[in-house]
């Protein structure tokens, strides 16, 4: 205990950092934890929606643990504050494990995690999403496996109301609106 310098304790922040949260690596939160950081969480989403008008089903921090209380919440901290810097949303479908949404701080570093990740889990058995915009020419580029088969769109969005497009797109509303999406991932089927 003689060699022990109260400074540099202090100064390398380890009295506020939240126990059980590595740095630079993608956690899993538990029921508890999204309750925790449901503030947190929205704000991230928030944050990299802002450009479109926020996302369709996080209007408040409530939804975290209210109407998308099903979704699974991964979170990952990139620097020196104690805070998360990017979230990745999914949900278990029968089709498998659907991305519904990302959120960031708007650093560069924070953007680029997220969508990586998104990238990563695309290209894996099991995991898919319905992309649209910006996102869909990023994650194209980083090898997500584009889907345009009929078949295989109506058997992973079953239930939905879809309009086929000749380019292998879909269009669907969601909220009233009608958005052009492309299915993307290894969904199973």
């Amino acid at each position: 205990m003689d060699n022990f310098d109260l400074r540099k304790y202090l100064a390398e922040g380890k009295l506020f950092e939240e126990p059980g949260f590595e740095k630079n690596k993608w956690i899993y939160l538990t029921q508890d934890e999204k309750e925790e950081f449901a503030e947190e969480i929205f704000g991230l989403i928030d944050k990299a929606y802002a450009p479109i008008n926020g996302h369709p089903n996080y209007k408040s921090p409530a939804d975290v643990m209210g109407a998308e209380s099903d979704a699974d919440y991964m979170v990952i901290d990139l620097d020196d504050d104690p805070e998360f810097d990017a979230v990745k949303m999914s949900k278990s479908k029968t089709a498998g494990n659907k991305s519904v949404g990302m959120g960031h701080d708007g650093s560069g570093p924070a953007k680029s995690a997220a969508v990586n990740i998104s990238a990563k889990l695309l290209q894996m058995p099991g995991f898919y999403a319905e992309i649209s915009g910006k996102l869909l020419d990023i994650l194209k580029a980083k090898g997500a496996p584009i889907i345009t088969d009929e078949d295989i769109i109506r058997k992973v969005l079953k239930g939905k109301e879809i309009t086929m497009n000749d380019d292998g797109t879909y269009s669907r509303a969601i909220d009233g609106k009608i958005f052009t999406k492309t299915l993307m991932g290894n969904p199973k089927v």
